[in-house]
C-alpha cells in the first residue's frame, strides 16, 4: 500500500481513526474525512509530524454535496485515488415499536447513503486504479439484531449494494470488501441513537473486554492489501455468521438472550 491514496470516512475516531494511522504507517497518504472537523485536523496534523502524510476534509457523508467534495479534494490534493473505506457509521439501541422514524432515516442516511454517494463519486478513479472499495459493516448486516431494527436495515443494504457493485465490475479490476468487525472498543455505541433520536451517552457493554480499535484496523489493511471479499472479526461474530447458515432459529434466540441481558436493555429475557 506504499503511495497509495486511501480516503477514510468517519476517521474521527474508533476504527476509522485506527485504520487512518495504520495505513499511514505502511506508506499511504490518509484523506481523513468527518463531521468533527477539529478532531480529524488535530489528528492528521500529529499523523505528519511523524512524517506520515495525512490530509483532512469535514464531511458528513449524509450530505451528497460533501461526499462529491471530499473526492474533489482528494484529487486535487492527490491526483488520484487508490482506496474508499466506506467507514461513518452510527447505531440504534430501541425497539421498533417505541422508535422515532426519524432514527431510522438519519441511520440509513448515514450509514447506507454515505456509503452510495462517496462510491458513486470515488468510482470513475477507482476504476482507473484499479482500487479498492471497503464498507466497514457488522454482524448486524448478516442476521437482524433487536433493538437495532434501523441499524441492522442500513448494514443489510450496504452488503446489498456492495455485493450488486462486486459483480458489475467482475471485469473491470475494481475490489470490493465487506467488513463486519465484531464488538470492537470504540465510540459507536456512546452515540448511538434511542428511541427519541437522542444520544445514548453511555456504552451498554464491556468496552475493554472487546477487540481494539488498532488491532481491526490491521484486519482491514490485511484484507485490503490481499483483495479479500469478506472480513468477519471475532469468533462470536464468526459463529454467528455460520449458524445463519445451519441454524437460524437458534441463532434468533441466542442473539435475543445476549442483548437482552444488556444494561438498562429495551426488552427483557
Amino acid at each position: 500500500m506504499q503511495n497509495k491514496v486511501i480516503i477514510i470516512t468517519g476517521a474521527s475516531s474508533g476504527i476509522g481513526l485506527a485504520c487512518a494511522r495504520e495505513f499511514a504507517l505502511k506508506g499511504s497518504s490518509v484523506v481523513m474525512a468527518a463531521r468533527n472537523f477539529e478532531a480529524i485536523e488535530k489528528e492528521s496534523e500529529e499523523i505528519n509530524s511523524e512524517g506520515f502524510e495525512a490530509f483532512a476534509v469535514k464531511t458528513d457523508v449524509s450530505e451528497e454535496k460533501d461526499c462529491r467534495k471530499l473526492i474533489e479534494a482528494a484529487i486535487n490534493k492527490y491526483g488520484h485515488i487508490d482506496v474508499l473505506i466506506n467507514n461513518a457509521g452510527i447505531s440504534m439501541r430501541a425497539l421498533f415499536n417505541d422508535v422515532d422514524l426519524k432514527v431510522l432515516k438519519r441511520l440509513m442516511d448515514v450509514n447506507f447513503w454515505g456509503t452510495v454517494y462517496c462510491t458513486k463519486y470515488a468510482l470513475p478513479m477507482l476504476l482507473e486504479s484499479k482500487g479498492s472499495v471497503t464498507g466497514i459493516s457488522s454482524i448486524a448486516g448478516f442476521h437482524g439484531l433487536p433493538g437495532r431494527t434501523g441499524y441492522s436495515a442500513s448494514k443489510f443494504a450496504m452488503h446489498g449494494f456492495l455485493e450488486a457493485l462486486r459483480i458489475e465490475n467482475l471485469h473491470t479490476g475494481l475490489h470490493v470488501l465487506i467488513a463486519a468487525p465484531g464488538f470492537t472498543a470504540s465510540n459507536i455505541r456512546k452515540t448511538a441513537l434511542v428511541a427519541d433520536g437522542e444520544h445514548q451517552g453511555e456504552s451498554p457493554r464491556t468496552e475493554d473486554k472487546m477487540m481494539p480499535a488498532g488491532e481491526v484496523a490491521k484486519h482491514i489493511y490485511k484484507a485490503i492489501k490481499k483483495r479479500k471479499r469478506f472480513l468477519i472479526l471475532t469468533s462470536q461474530g464468526k459463529s454467528a455468521v455460520l449458524l445463519k447458515k445451519i441454524l437460524p432459529k437458534l441463532l434468533d434466540s441466542m442473539v435475543y438472550k445476549h442483548l437482552a441481558e444488556e444494561p438498562d436493555s429495551p426488552f427483557k429475557k
